[in-house]
C-alpha cells in the first residue's frame, strides 16, 4: 500500500523560508507527475507547482521566483523549497503523485506565516 507522508511544516515570520519534503512508501510504477498542492482556510485547494520524470518543472504565478520543486527518484522523495514566504502562503500543503491509473495524496503539512 503507497503512502505519502509530508514534513518540513511549521510557524515561519514572513520573509522566512521552509523546506516540505514529501516520501513515498511502496512502490509506485508508471509515475507522470508528482506535485505540491495547497488549501488555505476557506478556499479550495490550489496548485503550487509540479514536476515531471523528465525533471521539467512548473510553478503558479503567485509563487514564481520564490519556490523551487525538486525530486530525488532514489528516494522517492519531492521537494518544495519556499523562499520570501508571505501571510498569504498560509495553508496545508499537500503532495501528490500521479500515475497513467490513479493519484495518491498525503496528508498535508501546515505552514504558517506570521509575525
Amino acid at each position: 500500500q503507497v503512502q505519502l507522508v509530508e514534513s518540513g511544516g511549521g510557524l515561519v515570520q514572513p520573509g522566512g523560508s521552509l523546506r516540505l519534503s514529501c516520501v513515498a512508501s511502496g512502490s509506485i510504477i508508471g509515475i507522470t507527475a508528482m506535485g505540491w498542492y495547497r488549501q488555505a482556510p476557506g478556499k479550495q485547494r490550489e496548485l503550487v507547482a509540479t514536476i515531471t520524470p523528465s525533471d521539467s518543472t512548473s510553478n503558479s504565478d503567485s509563487v514564481k521566483g520564490r519556490f523551487t520543486i525538486s525530486r530525488d527518484n532514489a528516494k522517492n522523495t519531492v521537494y518544495l523549497q519556499m523562499n520570501s514566504l508571505k501571510p498569504e502562503d498560509t495553508a496545508v500543503y499537500y503532495c501528490r503523485f500521479s500515475t497513467v491509473l490513479t493519484t495518491f495524496w498525503g496528508q498535508g503539512t501546515q505552514v504558517t506565516v506570521s509575525s
